[in-house]
């Protein structure tokens, strides 16, 4: 999960930047350049953010299969 929503926020953001760059009339050198940089920098905070994501959709599944398990309540950490 985190590589894919990594690679789907990289690509919009390069997309996203050769359209305002074209838009803006730079050179094709520039356009790029500063898309594939756009691109890179969101490929890591969305690996970030993908990993955050992971890490609580499997805390919630294991306490959710936990309450499925011992339907009582007893032995669980409930607040």
């Amino acid at each position: 999960m985190p590589n894919r929503m990594a690679g789907v926020l990289s690509m919009v953001v390069f997309a996203f930047c050769l359209v305002l760059g074209i838009q803006a009339g730079n050179t094709f050198s520039t356009i790029v350049s500063r898309a594939l940089a756009g691109m890179a920098g969101t490929y890591v905070i969305g690996l970030v953010l993908g990993s955050v994501a992971q890490r609580m959709l499997d805390e919630n599944l294991k306490d959710e299969e936990l309450k499925l398990k011992n339907p009582n309540g007893t032995g669980s950490d409930d607040r």
